[in-house]
């Protein structure tokens, strides 16, 4: 697995790996399933995904339903087919919940319940979301402490479990158990906040030079407007206010640089959780074939160990 947050450099690493281990990848992003979201979404171009074969790109309309638990199931799927044909499955992504939805299992949970949804919904168009979240602090605080206001069906969800429940969702989610037929070896790609923050600020701009503007243009002429969770997101949430005339263009930047800049350190949040992870350190002049290789060396040694030692002893991979 290869995970790290936005603009670390997965996607390149991710194909380098996968040539030399004879793998193929599976995207572990919320959003890159989504057919027409590519700039935004800095899904793989064309003639990178040529390379190697990719899984969960491109395959729903941005008005289809897709959630963690569905990836987790089917990903797992995907992962068994492809140990049988004795490919090394590379997981790769930016999304913290899909990422142990595959390989820790998570709680689906009870079905909705409309009238305690309504009712949420009805007090965040009132007092915003952070009442909410003090609630959700209140009955579970590890399920607070995780909690992203950008996304508040998910607060809502946890608070409508424990409605339904009587349980904490983070209880729910400790008693989930989930057998599977593989060991992860997992890696985090890692940089010093600057660089990380500078190589951002770049790919912010280079979506929009690219023609993120364009491709919000298009989905709205197909009928996908800025309503639709998939489209909810950094960087189309930003355009769909501009091209509504919310805001300028110089906002539309300074908007989408600094909400890109707080997901990636909510991503680094939860990953430095997991103690499983062994960190990559990269610099702006780390060469990322001699990154690949050092990854695939230490996921061979711990593919023939054939145990969890390495989670706790190998936290970090030094780079020659």
């Amino acid at each position: 697995m290869l995970l790290g947050p936005t603009a670390s450099g997965k996607t390149t690493l991710s194909i380098a790996l996968a040539q030399l281990l004879g793998g193929e990848i599976i995207s572990a992003d919320s959003r890159q399933v989504y057919r027409y979201l590519d700039i935004g979404t800095a899904k793989p171009k064309p003639d990178q995904r040529a390379l190697v074969r990719h899984y969960f790109i491109d395959e729903l309309d941005p008005d289809e339903v897709f959630n963690a638990g569905e990836f987790g199931t089917r990903g797992r799927e995907v992962i068994e087919d492809m140990l049988a044909r004795s490919k090394v499955p590379i997981v790769v992504g930016g999304s913290g919940l899909y990422i142990y939805s595959l390989i820790d299992g998570l709680f689906e949970g009870p079905g909705a319940d409309r009238e305690f949804r309504e009712s949420m919904e009805e007090r965040i168009r009132a007092y915003g979301v952070q009442p909410l979240l003090e609630e959700l602090k209140e009955v579970d605080p590890a399920a607070a402490e995780r909690a992203d206001l950008t996304k508040p069906r998910r607060i809502i969800r946890a608070l409508e479990v424990y409605h339904l429940t009587g349980r904490p969702i983070s209880e729910h989610h400790r008693a989930q158990e989930v057998h599977i037929q593989f060991v992860p070896v997992i890696f985090g790609l890692a940089w010093e906040r600057k660089q990380l923050y500078a190589r951002i600020e770049r790919r912010c701009e280079q979506m929009l030079a690219e023609g993120l503007l364009d491709e919000v243009e298009h989905l709205e002429t197909l009928g996908y407007d800025s309503s639709l969770n998939a489209l909810k997101t950094v960087g189309y949430a930003e355009a769909s206010a501009y091209r509504r005339g919310k805001i300028s263009y110089t906002e539309l930047v300074r908007l989408f640089k600094q909400n890109t800049r707080r997901y990636a350190k909510r991503q680094l949040t939860w990953f430095r959780r997991d103690s499983r992870i062994i960190w990559v350190q990269l610099a702006e002049n780390t060469r990322f074939d001699a990154v690949a290789s050092a990854i695939a060396h230490q996921f061979l040694r711990s593919y023939r160990r054939g145990t969890k030692e390495y989670s706790q002893r190998e936290t970090e991979l030094p780079l020659k």
